[in-house]
């Protein structure tokens, strides 16, 4: 986590997701996969459960409407 911290603040990203690519984690060839999310708001990590790709996908697809649909983002938009 503290590598994806670096990426996010070195990127200048809203949100990085970090993968746990270790043999226990499974992410790399496997179905499943166990992510974090980290917002550059300073808020702590939030850790997902461990799911299909698939879900992780549609959950950060979920993440990602709700930001953008946000009132900080709706106002910029007017």
């Amino acid at each position: 986590l503290e590598h994806a911290a670096v990426k996010l603040a070195a990127k200048g990203c809203d949100w990085i997701v970090a993968n746990d690519v270790s043999a226990a984690g499974g992410a790399m060839g496997g179905a499943h996969n166990r992510v974090w999310l980290l917002r550059k708001e300073g808020s702590e990590s939030e850790e997902w459960p461990k799911m299909t790709k698939e879900e992780v996908a549609r959950r950060l697809a979920r993440e990602i409407a709700a930001f953008l649909t946000g009132p900080e983002h709706r106002e910029a938009a007017e």
